[in-house]
Formats: C-alpha cells, sequence, structure tokens
C-alpha cells in the first residue's frame, strides 16, 4: 500500500531526516519519502506486516505529529486546500510574533548599546546606582521576545530530549545560553550593589547579553517568515490549476437546465456549456460545435473545434457556440485533477542527488551541538576561564549554522520545476524522472503517431493525358470511398476538402494486395498497384513509372488509377512529418543528443522520413514488441535513453528506457508507461522537458554548494578559527542574521526557475501560451494556420499565392516553396482562404 501522511513539527532538514529513520524501523516498510516543503510524508509499506497507525506512532515517538492524507493516488484538491489555509495561518502567526518581537527588540537594542554608541539616554539608566534599574528593564523587554517565540524551546527542547536534535534545538542552547548568561549577570549586579562592589557592578553592567537572546530569536523568526513567504510562491503553479476547477455545472435532467455543485455530477449526466463557461468535467461532446480553449490544461494557445463524438476536458473554456456532452469523468478522475495530482506527488517526490544532504542532515545538529562545545571549552582553556569569549564562540557556532538550507536545497527546486512544466503542459511524474532526464545522450522517437501525423494524407497528384486534377481526384476519391485502407481515407479527404463531388460506385470490388475495381457510369475503372494495371493490361508509360519510382524513393505511396482505356494517372499518399519534428529534431542534436528514429515501416520509406528529418540513426522494421529490445540495446551501449512514444506498442520501450515520454494524443496505456506526459502532443515540448531537467538539477547543485559552503565557512568563523590571523570574533547576532538568511537565499534561488523559458536552436524563444483567464473580455487573439498546397512549381507560383492570400481583408501569409506550404495569420473562414488559392489556380490539400 502507498500512503501519504502530512508531518507536524518539522522545521529543518534534520527533522526530516529523523521521521525518515523513525518510519524505515517500523517492520514491513519499503520506502519512506519526507518533504520538508510540503510537510508531508509518502510511505509505501506492507499491509499485512504494517499499519498506519504503526507509522504514526513511530512518527509521534520520533517528537512530531501525522495524520493521513488519503491515499497517494486519490488525494483530493480539498486537502491541497486545507494545507494552503494552514500555511497561509501559520504564516500570519509567523507575521505577528515578527512584529512583536521587532517591538520590543528595538528599545531592547538601543538600551543595552546606548552607552557603548553614545546614544542618549535617559538618566534613570546611568551610574552605577541605577545598574539594577538598566539591568531590569532589559529582561522586561526581552520577556514578550521570549514569549511569543516559544515554540523554538517547546520544540528545541523535545527533541534534544528525545535524542534528536533539530534546527529548534540549536536556537534554544543558543538563545538560553544567552539568557542564563545575562541572568547570571544580574545577580552578580545585585551582588555587587549589596556589598558595595562598585567594579563589580560595572563590569557585569555593560555584558548582561540580553539583547543576543531577543537579537537572536527576532532575526530567526524574520529569516522563517520570509523563507515560508517565498516557499508559498513555489506551489503556485499547482494552486492556478486548482482554481481553474468550475465550481457549479449546469445538467440537464428531465429536459431542465438546472445548477448543481460539480461534486454532484455524475457519470452520464447531459451537461450544458454556454459560450465563456468553463467545462466541468471531462466528456463527450453529443450536440453542437464550438472553439474551446484548452490552454490551461495542455499549453495549446491555439482554441480546437470540438463536434459531436469529440473529447472535452474539465477546465477548458468554451468561446463561442453552446454545447451539450455527456460526462464521462467526474470528481478525482477528470484530467485537472489527474494533472493536480501528478504535479503534487512529483513535487512531493525526491530526486536521487538529495541523499547526500539526508544523509549530512541526520547528523549535522548533533555534531554542530558538540563542536559548539569544543569550541566554548577550547576558548576558556586559551583565555584564562573568559566566559564571556567561550559563550561567545559557542553561542555563535549554535545559531549560525543552519540545516534548514539543505533541507529545502532540492524540494524548492522541483517543487518550481515541476510546476514550471505544468504551465507547458509538461506533466513530470518524479523528481527521479525530473533528474534522470538531464543525464540522457540518446533519445529514441517513434515515427507513427510521434514523427509523423499517424495518418496518410494526400501530397501529390499527377494526371496523366486529357484526365484534368477534378476527373482524376473524383474518379479516385469515389472508387476509395467504399475502401477501408488508410490510402484511401487520405483520397477521400481531400477530394472532400476541395469539394468535388463523388460519383456513385457500383459493382466494387477489393483485389487483395492489388487494389479495387469498379464501375462509374457504367465504365470500369481500376485504382491499385502497378501488378494491377499489368494484369488488366493497361500500358505504362517508362517516364511515368519513373516518376512513381521517385515518389516511392521519397516516402509516399504512389497509386496508379485507370480506366479500361488506358492511364488516368498517379496519386500519392504519405504520413507528413509534424510541423515540429524537423525542428525538434535540431534542437536535440545542438544539445549533443543524439536522435534515433524507431518505425515498423519498410526501410526506403523510413530513410525518406529519417534523413528529411535530419535524425542521425534509422532503425526500421522493428516489431512493436522489439521496440523495448532496441532501447535496451541502446542502453547495453552505456547511452542514457529518454524514449517519447504514443502507441500501446510504446509501453514497454516507454518503461524500459531511462525516461518514458509518452505525448498526450496517445494511448492511456503509454501514459500510464510514462514518467513524463507531453499533455499537448507537440514534439518541441520533449525538447522544453529536456532543458527544464538541466535548468532544474543546475539550480538544485546551486542550492546545494551554497548550502554546504556556507555552513563549511560560517562554523569555523563562528568557532573563531581564523581568529589568530584576522582577531575577528562573529557576535552571536550577525551569527543569527547569517542563519536566517542563508534559507532566504536558497529559496529565491529556486524561485527563479520561474523565470523559466525554453530556447529553440536559432536562438528563438518557445512562448509560454497566455491562459485564456488573463484575455482581456472582447480581446481577438488572432488565429494561425498552415495551408499544404500543391501546384506551385516555382517563385512565380509562391508570389501568386502570397498575393492572393494576403489580398484577403485581414489576412497576412507567408508562402514556402520548399514545404509547398502558407502560414496565414488572421480571422479568415477556412473555406475563404481555399476559394483564395484555388481562383489563383492551385489547390488547397490540408488545412491545420
Amino acid at each position: 500500500m502507498k500512503q501519504a501522511c502530512s508531518v507536524t513539527g518539522m522545521t529543518c532538514s534534520a527533522c526530516s531526516a529523523h521521521v525518515e529513520k523513525a518510519v524505515r524501523g517500523v517492520p514491513g516498510v519499503r520506502e519512506v519519502s519526507v518533504n520538508l516543503l510540503t510537510n508531508s510524508m509518502t510511505v509505501d509499506f506492507d499491509e499485512n506486516a504494517a499499519g498506519l497507525p504503526d507509522i504514526i506512532r513511530a512518527v509521534e515517538k520520533a517528537g512530531y505529529g501525522a495524520a493521513a492524507a488519503g491515499n497517494a493516488k486519490t488525494r483530493p484538491a480539498d486537502a491541497r486546500r486545507e494545507a494552503d489555509d494552514a500555511a497561509a495561518k501559520e504564516l500570519r502567526h509567523m507575521k505577528f510574533r515578527l512584529i512583536v518581537s521587532f517591538a520590543f527588540l528595538l528599545p531592547l537594542f538601543y538600551l543595552s548599546m546606548g552607552h557603548m554608541m553614545g546614544w542618549p539616554l535617559p538618566g534613570i539608566f546611568h551610574g552605577t546606582e541605577n545598574a539594577m534599574i538598566f539591568a531590569f528593564t532589559q529582561l522586561l523587554l526581552l520577556l514578550p521576545i521570549l514569549y511569543v517565540n516559544d515554540k523554538y524551546y517547546k520544540v528545541g527542547f523535545k527533541t534534544l530530549a528525545k535524542g534528536a536534535p533539530n534546527m529548534d534545538a540549536l536556537i534554544a542552547l543558543g538563545s538560553s545560553a544567552s539568557l542564563l548568561y545575562g541572568l547570571v549577570a544580574l545577580y552578580q549586579i545585585a551582588w555587587g550593589l549589596g556589598h558595595g562592589d562598585a567594579a563589580l557592578v560595572d563590569k557585569w553592567s555593560m555584558d548582561l547579553y540580553l539583547e543576543s537572546a531577543g537579537m537572536i530569536l527576532t532575526l530567526i523568526t524574520l529569516g522563517k517568515f520570509l523563507e515560508t513567504r517565498s516557499k508559498g510562491k513555489t506551489s503556485q503553479a499547482i494552486s492556478r490549476l486548482m482554481d481553474l476547477a468550475p465550481k457549479t455545472a449546469t445538467v440537464l435532467r428531465d429536459g431542465t437546465e438546472t445548477e448543481v455543485p460539480v461534486e454532484e455530477v455524475a457519470v452520464g449526466d447531459k451537461i450544458v456549456v454556454k459560450p465563456g463557461g468553463r467545462v466541468p468535467v471531462d466528456g463527450v461532446v453529443e450536440e453542437g460545435w464550438s472553439s474551446v480553449d484548452e490552454s490551461a490544461l495542455t499549453g495549446e494557445s491555439i482554441p480546437a473545434e470540438k463536434g459531436p463524438g469529440d473529447k472535452v476536458a474539465a477546465a477548458s473554456i468554451n468561446q463561442s457556440g453552446s454545447f451539450v456532452f455527456s460526462a464521462t469523468r467526474v470528481g478525482e478522475d477528470t484530467t485537472l485533477a489527474q494533472m493536480i495530482r501528478l504535479v503534487e506527488e512529483a513535487s512531493s517526490s525526491k530526486a536521487p542527488i538529495a541523499k547526500l544532504a539526508d544523509k549530512v542532515a541526520g547528523v549535522f545538529v548533533p555534531a554542530v551541538i558538540g563542536i559548539a562545545l569544543v569550541t566554548a571549552l577550547v576558548w576558556l582553556l586559551v583565555t584564562g576561564g573568559d566566559v564571556t569569549r567561550a559563550l561567545t564562540a559557542g553561542v555563535a557556532v549554535l545559531v549560525i549554522s543552519c540545516p534548514c538550507a539543505l533541507g529545502l536545497a532540492t524540494p524548492v527546486a522541483i517543487m518550481v520545476g515541476t510546476g514550471k512544466g505544468a504551465e507547458y503542459g509538461i506533466l513530470i511524474k518524479s523528481a527521479e524522472a525530473l533528474e534522470a532526464l538531464h543525464a540522457i545522450d540518446t533519445v529514441v522517437l517513434d515515427k507513427t503517431g510521434t514523427l509523423t501525423e499517424g495518418k496518410p494524407r494526400l501530397t501529390d497528384l499527377l494526371p496523366v493525358g486529357d484526365t484534368t486534377r477534378e476527373e482524376l481526384l473524383c474518379v479516385a476519391a469515389s472508387l476509395e470511398k467504399p475502401s477501408e485502407h488508410p490510402l484511401a481515407a487520405a483520397i477521400v479527404s481531400a477530394a472532400q476538402e476541395d469539394n468535388i463531388p463523388l460519383a456513385p460506385v457500383t459493382d466494387f470490388l477489393a483485389l487483395h494486395g492489388r487494389g479495387v475495381q469498379g464501375h462509374i457510369q457504367g465504365e470500369t475503372f481500376f485504382a491499385g498497384n502497378r501488378a494491377l494495371l499489368e494484369e488488366k493490361g493497361i500500358p505504362l508509360d517508362p517516364a511515368l513509372l519513373q516518376q512513381a519510382d521517385a515518389l516511392a524513393a521519397g516516402g509516399k505511396t504512389p497509386l496508379f488509377f485507370a480506366r479500361e482505356t488506358g492511364l488516368m494517372g498517379i496519386l500519392a499518399a504519405a504520413d507528413q512529418p509534424k510541423a515540429t519534428s524537423a525542428q525538434t529534431v535540431a534542437a536535440f542534436r545542438s544539445m549533443g543528443i543524439r536522435v534515433v528514429m524507431l518505425t515498423g515501416d519498410n526501410a526506403r520509406t523510413a530513410q525518406a522520413v529519417g534523413k528529411a528529418l535530419g535524425v542521425d540513426e534509422i532503425r526500421s522494421e522493428v516489431l512493436p514488441q522489439d521496440k523495448a529490445q532496441k532501447v535496451a540495446e541502446l542502453q547495453a551501449q552505456g547511452r542514457k535513453v529518454a524514449m517519447v512514444g504514443d502507441g500501446i506498442n510504446d509501453a514497454p520501450a516507454l518503461a524500459t528506457a531511462d525516461v518514458g515520454l509518452a505525448i498526450g494524443a496517445g494511448t492511456d496505456v503509454a501514459m500510464e508507461s510514462a514518467d513524463i506526459v507531453l499533455m499537448k502532443s507537440d514534439l518541441l515540448d520533449a525538447v522544453t522537458a529536456v532543458q527544464l531537467s538541466k535548468a532544474t538539477i543546475r539550480n538544485i547543485k546551486e542550492n546545494l554548494f551554497w548550502a554546504f559552503i556556507y555552513n563549511i565557512i560560517g562554523i569555523p568563523l563562528a568557532a573563531g578559527v581564523w581568529f589568530p590571523l584576522l582577531h575577528i570574533m562573529l557576535n552571536p547576532m550577525f551569527a543569527a542574521a547569517a542563519m536566517s538568511m542563508s534559507s532566504v537565499c536558497v529559496v529565491s534561488n529556486a524561485l527563479r526557475l520561474r523565470l523559466f523559458k525554453p530556447r529553440l536552436p536559432a536562438g528563438g524563444e518557445v512562448p509560454l501560451p497566455r491562459p485564456a483567464e488573463h484575455q482581456e473580455k472582447g480581446e481577438v487573439i488572432p488565429m494561425t494556420k498552415t495551408l499544404s498546397i500543391q501546384g506551385m512549381m516555382c517563385p512565380h507560383c509562391v508570389a501568386h499565392v502570397s498575393k492572393a492570400l494576403n489580398d484577403i481583408p485581414g489576412v497576412t501569409a507567408t508562402v514556402d516553396l520548399a514545404s509547398n506550404s502558407a502560414t496565414v495569420t488572421g480571422e479568415a473562414e477556412d473555406a475563404v482562404l481555399i476559394q483564395a488559392v484555388t481562383d489563383a489556380g492551385y489547390t488547397v490539400t490540408g488545412i491545420r
């Protein structure tokens, strides 16, 4: 069983280390991960050997509190909101403590330092005879500071008593030592006044040390306040996701629209979504058409067209038109709820790089206490019994040591990194995957559906003799309409896009392995491969056969169409590469990552696609069950492999790879097997994921370096190791300030990840899609479309098409001859764009 728990009372990495150690000691516990940032714990244990009460008892015995937070796989969003509310309440209380502390510290500091700095003080605080008033006033000013910050003593001495001291124990010991020294000073002053020893009174009046205790507590509280406030910003990505969930849904019941809380929506309910409304749960459209903005879920800024049979997801926004859909996933099963769960689980998991910090944290505080005691004893011996000097050094060592920075170095960066990934539509399931991704040197890409669209499109149309393009396409689409072959669907789709009517076909016959035949208006027509035409005795021109071979060499599938009297022409179809595939391959190669393409296609088709995209290595005719073996072969060569795929047959390979990335349009099986899910099915997001991983791990290493170097430099400085050379002793007040700022610096450095922006090889940025809720009312976001155009042969053709498109009001177009495409930006209907290109004498074969 895997169980999530909330843990209370943790203040530093020593705490999380003690909790982990205590829970690991429970029989039946296989694995435990404690997160200081989220105050959470995930335990994997055998239910037959251990129970949740045993685990909670172990945590309590270690000096902390624990409670179940629901099953780790179905943790409700409400638990997150409760945690956020608790954190906000704690922050408000900390702010109150800070205000009170400073309100009394300022007069305390002024009073204690006034004589030394020459500041004006009332006469009642001057002179030997007023020494007790001077000292007792300082004690009274200190008491409120001690009272509002009593948490350090309650927790610190409790952990000390249990033999598992934490940061609070260091603060409690340091400030208590200062307080006890001040109380001793009070008694010495009273003794001196009572026995007429003015020298004794003057000596101890200037050496009270009470302000140090107040300063230590106040500065530590200031640091914790800033740290807590900064930590709150690390989880903003999760909070924003949760805020996207609508609170109500309009449900059709007995023919009447009824608004109900979203929690009451059941699978099968019919839900109405009006323009501007949010989709409350996942489902399938049954009635109506609309454009739906899914940017909050997928990062895709262009709205998706939705009609009957299309899926819609919770939190997407209906931009135009109304529709009715049937609920298929509700509550914690919706896409949004799963996203929140995955981001939470990833941010609370622990990266392998954190192991060193965990080991140090387990022994850090006891070691510091030992160093502080040795420091005080050495100074006592060296100075001939100077208690003040010894106390200064010992207390400084206690309060400068910072286990917090060590504990926060990794989790804050992981939380910000996974949250940033979610903003780009990249769901990272664990910290382990995030760390492993930065080290990959080989990426394996499945071809069909990953590098390519996954469905053939008509690419070439070559009429012969007197046959026109329209006539050839009409005959081809009519013949192929009854066929179930994927290439047939591509031809029929092209005819529909060109608004070419289809003719009825009779006596349709599928000829296995060769093609099809049928009668159109009493005449027999054939469609198929070269063997079919040779069998029917239809002559083939050698030049035309060369064209067919050239198409095949280019990775396309040529189909011959003929009537009984002769050949009509050739059509070619191919599974087209996705718009960003070549750019993705180039981006990986620019990062020094080798790109391998796996496909079940024949070698010639695979070589054509691979060469066009620029991949380093092509492995063709790979059976689905052999994909995992190919990944394992690369790993056996010592390579760190990431696999990107989308289908059921990719699942074993995704699981075998060091990191598996599933594109979101793929199957649920592939997404479950993967470590990272790319929600909007854009391969460039795989590049973004790698760059984000590298940025996150670099940030973690920076945090760990500064956390370690701070303690390595700070502790010897506080102990007075450099005093013989520099003649500098570190005042405990400065030590407390340094300790406070170390944690703040680590958290602030991690927050820099929020500025992360991926880079393309040419230096261009991948823009972060603007969430729909940030668009101003009435604002029109221009649409960008790519038109595939047939018939362009030279720059003059490009000029004709460019002029035709740019003459459309509100449209800006760029035409590219190499890719036979036009990129159009503006608010124009597809039919208008197609008509403009057609009027110019060319054919639009597809719009995406």
